[in-house]
C-alpha cells in the first residue's frame, strides 16, 4: 500500500514549548476582530452620547484599578456576531478583547509619568444577559463555552500566586528561554525534556535540564472557591452538588464564603490528581471540569450577603417613607403580615432588624448594638414562621435550628485543609451572620455546653478562637432570634420558672423575652380561623397583603443600618435612668415578697436594651435622636416583653386563682396528694375529696390540682371518671 500524502507542501511539526501557531488566513481574522474590539470600546455610547466604556477605562486605570467591566448586551447590540463568537470560543477571544483594552488604555493615558511608562494589562471582566445553568445541568455541549451559573459559595482559599509567562534555564549550558507564556486557568504547563540551544561538536544537555527563573518570571494573583448549588435548585432528596471555581487578579478576595453568587465563566477542564501508574492509565483521557471565572455578581436578593448601593431615586423614597407619622406603625404591619396578631412581637422584631448604634469608647472597649430576641412558649404559634421571615427579611441572614447545631457550628471550627494539609479555620453561622441576624429555633434542644459557646458571641459580639496553633478572634457582630419550647411542651402556669430551663447568664443576653401562650379565646379562635382560611382560598392577595415588598422593606433596613447612628438625648436619658431603678425597686419588692430570685434577673443589661431599643424606634425615623416618644414606646415593648415575663412565676388567672393563700394552699394540696398516693395506685376521687375536706383544704383547690394534674399526664380518670390512678 503506497504511502500517500507525504510529499504534499505542509509541513507537519511540533513545537517542544507548545506555543501556538497561527495560520496566515486566521491571523488576519484575529487582528481584524481585536480592531473590533478596539472599536467597540472608543466608539460604544449610550442615547446620551456618552462614551461609557471609554471613560470608564480611563478613570480605572487613573486609579490604578487595571480592570474594565463589559456587558454583553452592549457588546451583542454593537456587533451581533462579534459577542457570538466570545460566547462559543472565549478562551479564543477573550485575549484579544484584553490587548484591544491595553492598546486603548496606551492612548487614552497618554502621556504618562516617567516611572509609570510602561502599560499596564487590563483585565476585562464580562456579565451576561443569558438564562443561567445550575451546576447538575453542566454537561459536554457547555465545555470551553461561557457559562452563567448561579450557586453559594462555601469555601476560599489563601491568594496564591500563579505565572503568566515563564524564564527557563538550562543547568548544563545556562541558555535562556524567556517569555514563555502560560494558558490561564488550572492547567499547569508541561516543562520541554531538551535543551535546544546545543550546538554542533558540543556535547548534548542531559534530559530535563531546564529548571524555572522565580526572579524573570511574570505572575498574577489567583483564587480557588467552592460553588455549591442554591437549595431551591436541588430536587427533593438529592445531595447538594459543587464544583471548584478559579478566580485571578481583579476577582480575588471579592467574596466570602456565604455570598449568593451569579457566576459568569469559562467551564474548562483540569487534569485530575491521581497518584500510580496504574491509575494514570486508566484515567488518561478523562479531565475534572472547573470554571475559569471572567465575571461575577453577588445576588442581594433572598438571604445571603446585601449590597449597600442605592440609588438616588431609592434615596429619595427612603427619605419620604422616614417623614410619615406612622413609619413605625408600617414596618411593623409589614413583618409577617400572612401571620395574624402577636402586635407586640412584630414591633420588637421591627426593632432587633433595625438594631441600636454601636459604641466604641475612648479605652477601646465596645457596646453591642444590636438587639437579641426570645419567643418562649407552646407550639403552634408561629415562632418558627417569624423566623423564617426574618431570615428573608434581613440583609444578611442565616436560619439554624438547635437539636442540629454545634457549638462549633454556630461559631467556628478548626479543620485540616485536605489539599494543603494545613490548618484552617471556618466560620459557622454566627461569623456567616456578621452584620446581619442569625435565627436559631428550638434554642431549648441545644446541648448546654454548646448554649454556652454562643456567650461571648451574644454580649462581646467577638468569638476567641485557640486551637490547633491557631489563636485569632472573629467578629459576630449580629442579632439573635431565638425561638424555644417550654420544659414541659406547653406552658405549665403552674410551675412557674420551672417552665424555663435556662441559666439566667443567657437570659440576660437577651433584649426582649416574649412568652407565648396559645390560650382558648372563641372570638380570638374564630378571628385566626377565618385568617388561615382566607390565606389559602386566596394565596395571591395574602402574598400582598403587605403594604411594603420584601425587597423594598429589605433595602429600607440596609440604608438605616448604613446610613444612621442614633444616640439618646439628655432628656430621654435622665429619664430612662429613673426608670431602670423603678424597675430594679420593684423587681426587688417581688423577691422578697414570694421568698425566690426572679428566674429572668433584672440587670444593667436590661437598661442598655431599652436604650438600644430607644435607638432602633428613631432608627426607623432616621433621626439623629432619641425622642421620649421612642423611650415611651421602648419602656412599654420592655414591660410587655422581658418584666412579664419575669414575673410569670405566679398563679394569676389559673383556674380563678389570685390570691396568694389560695396559690400556696394549691401547693400543698398536690405536694401531699403525691406524698400519699405513689405510682400505680387507684383511688376514688370523692374519697380523695372527702379526706383533703376534713383537713380543712377548700373543694375547689382539690378539684383544681386533680384537674391540673390530669392535664399533665400524671393521673387519669378509670371506671366512669369515678376511680382515679396515678401513672407518674
Amino acid at each position: 500500500m503506497a504511502a500517500t500524502g507525504f510529499d504534499e507542501a505542509p509541513v507537519y511539526y511540533s513545537d517542544s514549548l507548545g506555543a501556538p501557531i497561527i495560520g496566515g488566513d486566521d491571523e488576519l481574522n484575529l487582528l481584524n476582530m481585536q480592531r473590533l474590539f478596539k472599536d467597540f470600546i472608543r466608539e460604544f455610547h449610550d442615547v446620551n452620547n456618552i462614551y461609557h466604556y471609554r471613560d470608564e477605562l480611563k478613570r480605572q486605570y487613573i486609579l490604578g484599578e487595571y480592570n474594565l467591566s463589559v456587558s454583553l448586551s452592549d457588546l451583542s447590540s454593537f456587533n451581533e456576531v462579534l459577542a457570538d463568537k466570545l460566547i462559543k470560543s472565549p478562551t479564543t477571544y477573550l485575549p484579544l478583547f484584553e490587548t484591544a483594552a491595553k492598546e486603548v488604555a496606551d492612548e487614552l493615558t497618554r502621556p504618562r509619568p516617567e516611572e509609570e511608562e510602561e502599560v499596564q494589562d487590563i483585565h476585562v471582566l464580562l456579565t451576561s444577559p443569558q438564562s443561567p445553568v445550575n451546576i447538575r445541568d453542566l454537561k459536554s455541549d457547555h465545555m470551553s463555552r461561557l457559562v452563567r451559573v448561579p450557586g453559594i459559595i462555601i469555601n476560599a482559599s489563601g491568594v496564591r500566586a500563579k505565572a503568566t509567562s515563564l524564564t527557563l534555564q538550562c543547568r548544563s549550558c545556562r541558555d535562556y528561554k524567556n517569555d514563555i507564556p502560560i494558558r490561564p486557568g488550572l492547567e499547569g504547563f508541561a516543562m520541554p525534556r531538551k535543551c535546544t540551544a546545543s550546538t554542533a561538536g558540543q556535547q548534548p544537555c542531559p534530559l530535563d535540564p531546564y529548571y524555572i527563573v522565580p526572579d524573570k518570571c511574570k505572575c498574577v494573583d489567583y483564587q480557588t472557591l467552592k460553588l455549591q448549588e442554591a437549595p431551591d435548585h436541588i430536587p427533593t432528596g438529592d445531595m447538594p452538588r459543587h464544583i471548584q471555581l478559579y478566580v485571578d487578579r481583579a476577582l480575588v478576595d471579592k467574596m466570602v464564603p456565604g455570598n449568593r453568587v451569579q457566576v459568569v465563566g469559562i467551564y474548562s477542564i483540569k487534569k485530575m490528581a491521581e497518584k500510580g501508574s496504574k491509575k494514570e492509565k486508566i484515567t488518561a483521557g478523562i479531565r475534572k471540569p472547573y470554571i475559569r471565572v471572567v465575571g461575577l455578581e453577588v445576588d442581594t436578593s433572598g438571604p445571603g450577603r446585601s449590597l449597600n448601593k442605592f440609588t438616588p431615586e431609592e434615596e429619595d423614597h427612603f427619605k419620604k417613607l422616614a417623614e410619615r407619622e406612622d413609619v413605625y406603625e408600617l414596618i411593623s404591619r409589614n413583618i409577617a403580615p400572612s401571620i395574624f396578631g402577636s402586635e407586640d412581637i412584630k414591633k420588637s422584631i421591627s426593632c432587633l432588624l433595625f438594631g441600636g448604634s454601636r459604641k466604641r469608647m475612648p479605652d477601646g472597649l465596645t457596646r453591642r448594638g444590636d438587639i437579641n430576641l426570645l419567643l418562649l412558649g407552646d407550639p403552634g404559634t408561629a415562632k418558627s414562621q417569624l423566623l423564617k421571615f426574618v431570615e428573608k427579611c434581613a440583609p444578611i441572614g442565616v436560619y439554624t435550628s438547635g437539636k442540629g447545631s454545634s457549638a462549633a457550628g454556630l461559631t467556628a471550627s478548626v479543620m485540616r485543609d485536605p489539599t494543603t494539609r494545613c490548618f484552617i479555620m471556618e466560620g459557622g453561622a454566627m461569623v456567616l451572620a456578621d452584620g446581619g441576624v442569625v435565627c436559631i429555633d428550638e434554642f431549648d434542644k441545644m446541648r448546654e455546653d454548646d448554649r454556652v459557646a454562643i456567650h461571648e458571641a451574644m454580649e462581646q459580639q467577638t468569638i476567641s478562637i485557640a486551637k490547633a496553633g491557631i489563636t485569632t478572634t472573629l467578629n459576630t457582630r449580629c442579632s439573635v432570634f431565638a425561638a424555644a419550647n417550654s420544659v414541659f411542651g406547653r406552658w405549665d402556669d403552674t410551675k412557674g420558672e420551672e417552665n424555663i430551663d435556662f441559666m439566667p447568664t443567657i437570659l440576660s443576653r437577651f433584649d426582649m423575652i416574649y412568652i407565648v401562650k396559645d390560650d382558648h379565646n372563641e372570638s380570638r379562635d374564630t378571628t385566626i380561623a377565618r385568617h388561615v382560611m382566607k390565606i389559602h382560598l386566596n394565596r395571591e392577595q395574602a402574598a400582598v397583603e403587605g403594604e411594603m415588598s420584601i425587597e423594598m422593606l429589605k433595602k429600607y433596613i440596609a440604608y438605616a443600618r448604613a446610613k444612621c447612628g442614633p444616640r439618646l438625648s439628655d432628656k430621654s436619658a435622665l429619664k430612662l435612668g429613673h426608670k431602670y431603678v423603678m424597675m430594679r425597686t420593684s423587681a426587688r419588692e417581688h423577691e422578697h415578697e414570694s421568698n425566690k430570685r426572679l428566674s429572668i434577673p433584672i440587670t444593667v443589661r436590661q437598661l442598655e436594651s431599652i436604650v438600644r431599643i430607644s435607638e432602633a424606634l428613631a432608627k426607623m425615623r432616621l433621626a439623629a435622636f432619641t425622642t421620649d416618644n421612642d423611650v415611651e414606646e421602648s419602656l412599654r415593648l420592655f414591660q410587655v416583653s422581658t418584666l412579664e415575663s419575669a414575673m410569670s412565676g405566679t398563679l394569676s388567672g389559673v383556674e380563678g386563682l389570685t390570691a396568694l393563700e389560695d396559690q400556696e394552699e394549691v401547693r400543698k394540696v398536690e405536694r401531699q396528694l403525691k406524698q400519699r398516693f405513689p405510682i400505680g395506685s387507684q383511688v376514688s376521687e370523692a374519697r380523695i375529696i372527702q379526706d383533703f375536706t376534713k383537713q380543712r383544704y377548700s373543694e375547689r383547690s382539690v378539684r383544681t390540682v386533680l384537674n391540673i394534674m390530669i392535664r399533665r399526664g400524671e393521673l387519669q380518670h378509670r371506671m366512669q371518671r369515678k376511680v382515679v390512678l396515678r401513672v407518674k
